[in-house]
């Protein structure tokens, strides 16, 4: 039997802020536990919320960026549940008239494009974070103890909700790399899934192929690895197949997915909207954002991420493409003359490598290097490009250290080593042609890693044969 699997998104991002959603603190990640607080984000009574107006300027913004319509009126609810890290017992949320509806992003592909419908972009605010103690890698699962830090609690945190579009693990997390990258460059959150700032949920179902009705789905909670995710859902979709293969039932609950064991145990049943009770939030106002401001932020925007995807994907291809701009390197790319190929696989791979930011790199300067890579001792290449970023920095000066490539030089260098190692000379002669890389390596040896490898291996090779 053939089965399909249907996947849907919550993402949740914090807006880099100064001060909290409702309330003047600041919003700070690394500062001691519980210092960042006030009547108001504790929810002490006669305690009154005041919303953020840049967070709500900034939630326009990214629903825009999603193909969004703003709704000209939206409201704050409250979203009743009783959990350790919500002080109110309650969340302020928006229920059914959100900031930002019936959105489309456009998810590049190789050989085809796929369209994830949004369908909601609202504004909320954040609960505390729960510290989970005594169980491995400060997992629930495992712990005697939990400990609530209050800092957290009230930073303003946008809630985009997919349409269940998505067909694969890959392009789920196709999708999510690509949000990431939109939301950085809009410049609302730094989006750090290792201090929370970028988290997502995953609704998980299967259905046979060609069946058009949704079954029961699940929900795997708190993801904050793009890796993560696509193995979660991997092994979801596995595990449901199995169950209907067996002549079960999937049964709707949360799911907290433990990565180092490759498991999912459930943490609770799923609740549906009306388990939360909402009403409209008494103590604040509607919003109704003006058509000016939304017209301002929509001039705004920048060319969204898929779009460069696609411009670039004819110059080095989809993958290239596609790992130039959700890693925020297509920009120095566009300002690094020279091979196109060679120049976005030296920015993918040995300049990632070497934790230089893109943005401080002379693209001038670091193209000559590029140019001459194979000229350049490989000590000398790997030095440039860790440079590369330094205020100043100039090629000329690796340049100067190009690779020994005169035959003349090299070839007594390459006889002396073979005749010191006759036997292995012997050896690479009756078959075992392994032994290259062992000459190779005492020429390198010698010559102080200056020779031109390639020129080494030729040179080599027709000696060996002579």
């Amino acid at each position: 039997m053939n089965w399909e699997p249907v996947i849907g998104l919550e993402i949740h991002v914090h807006l880099k802020t100064q001060t909290k959603m409702f309330c003047r603190c600041r919003v700070a990640y690394f500062e001691p536990p519980n210092s960042q607080t006030c009547p108001v984000c504790l929810a002490h009574a006669g305690a009154l919320p005041v919303p953020n107006r840049k967070a709500v300027e900034w939630t326009i913004l990214l629903g825009l960026a999603l193909g969004c319509e703003v709704a000209p009126r939206a409201v704050f609810h409250r979203k009743n549940y009783f959990y350790p890290d919500n002080p109110k017992g309650y969340q302020i949320s928006q229920y059914d008239e959100p900031l930002c509806v019936n959105g489309r992003v456009v998810v590049p592909g190789s050989g085809r494009e796929s369209e994830v419908g949004i369908v909601r972009a609202h504004l909320e605010e954040d609960a505390a974070k729960t510290i989970h103690v005594g169980g491995a890698e400060g997992r629930i699962h495992g712990s005697d103890r939990s400990l609530v830090d209050f800092n957290r609690a009230g930073t303003p945190l946008v809630e985009i909700v997919t349409a269940p579009d998505l067909r694969s693990a890959e392009q789920a997390k196709r999708f999510l790399q690509l949000l990431r990258q939109t939301v950085v460059e809009l410049g609302i959150s730094d989006a750090e899934m290792e201090k929370g700032s970028l988290r997502f949920d995953v609704n998980v179902s299967v259905r046979e192929a060609g069946e058009e009705a949704y079954r029961t789905r699940t929900e795997l909670k708190n993801m904050n690895s793009f890796a993560f995710a696509a193995r979660g859902i991997e092994r979801e979709i596995e595990r449901q197949i199995g169950i209907y293969e067996a002549g079960g039932m999937v049964e709707q609950e949360t799911l907290h997915f433990d990565p180092s064991r490759v498991e999912a145990p459930p943490l609770r049943s799923k609740e549906e909207a009306q388990d939360y009770r909402y009403f409209p939030e008494p103590d604040l106002v509607p919003l109704e954002p003006d058509p000016e401001l939304v017209g301002q932020l929509r001039r705004e925007l920048p060319e969204s991420p898929a779009a460069r995807i696609t411009r670039l994907e004819g110059e080095v291809g989809f993958s290239l493409a596609e790992g130039l701009v959700t890693s925020g390197r297509d920009e120095l790319y566009s300002r690094t003359p020279g091979d196109r190929s060679a120049v976005a696989n030296v920015l993918m791979n040995e300049l990632a490598s070497a934790g230089v930011d893109p943005a401080s790199v002379n693209g001038e300067e670091l193209a000559k290097v590029i140019e001459r890579r194979a000229e350049i001792p490989r000590p000398a290449f790997t030095e440039a490009l860790a440079a590369s970023g330094l205020p100043g920095f100039s090629a000329e000066r690796y340049l100067g250290e190009a690779a020994i490539a005169d035959v003349s030089e090299l070839d007594p260098v390459i006889d002396r080593i073979l005749g010191e190692h006759a036997s292995q000379v012997d050896a690479y002669r009756g078959g075992k042609e392994g032994l290259l890389g062992f000459f190779v390596g005492q020429v390198m040896r010698e010559t102080g890693g200056k020779a031109n490898p390639k020129v080494v291996n030729e040179r080599l090779r027709e000696k060996l044969r002579a």
